[in-house]
């Protein structure tokens, strides 16, 4: 019975990939633009029953989509971190790196596994609509961060408490966020702007005051 119960699983498993293989390839090929449930399934090869079997609608198969691109997303800062003893070169790596996989389809090449870019409008409706599910979807990237942002306060590097407040919150959404700031300041009409990921962290790390108070 057992043996029965993990074949069917693991039929059900390959079917949902094949959705969601399916669903990133269109996403890819499309340049992040809409797509139907009708084109997944014709995609997929498989029914249109056997989608809603799995899926209540297109809203579900794009979190499931997303969630698997969070999770690759924490797996490679994950790796660009282990490299890395410095809790404050961590933190850096970190916040540079989160940058650079958020950054919009267009400016990005396929990830070397084929899943989808991070789809940055996705969770921005995500965030906006949807905060528990967003939550829980978003719980690897803020678990990796807070760990990262704790080891920086440990060694003194930045203030402690940072990461028992909203600030691991407000910091992933900047940094999300502002993948996009390179078109609205004008940054890509600049060939010599530098790095505006780096813009970021020095934002993030320094602020903009001066260090005085009046």
């Amino acid at each position: 019975m057992t043996r029965s119960l993990d074949s069917a699983r693991t039929r059900a498993e390959v079917r949902v990939q094949r959705f969601l293989d399916a669903a990133t390839e269109l996403f890819n090929s499309n340049s992040g633009k809409e797509f139907t449930v009708q084109e997944v399934v014709e995609r997929s090869g498989q029914s249109l029953h056997s989608f809603y079997q799995y899926f209540g609608g297109k809203h579900e198969l794009l979190l499931a989509l997303f969630e698997e691109s969070v999770q690759s997303a924490a797996e490679r800062l994950g790796e660009r971190l282990a490299d890395e003893d410095d809790p404050l070169e961590r933190l850096h790596s970190f916040v540079v790196e989160y940058y650079r996989i958020c950054r919009p389809p267009y400016m990005l090449e396929a990830s070397a596994n084929g899943r989808a870019p991070f789809m940055a409008e996705f969770a921005q409706q995500l965030l906006t609509a949807h905060p528990k599910e967003a939550a829980r979807v978003f719980a690897p990237v803020v678990s990796l961060f807070e760990d990262v942002l704790q080891g920086a306060a440990a060694a003194g590097a930045v203030r402690s408490g940072l990461g028992e407040g909203p600030i691991v919150g407000i910091v992933l959404e900047a940094i999300m966020f502002n993948t996009f700031s390179s078109t609205i300041g004008g940054l890509s009409a600049r060939p010599h702007a530098g790095d505006s990921a780096e813009y970021l962290w020095d934002l993030i790390v320094h602020g903009i005051g001066t260090g005085s108070e009046s």
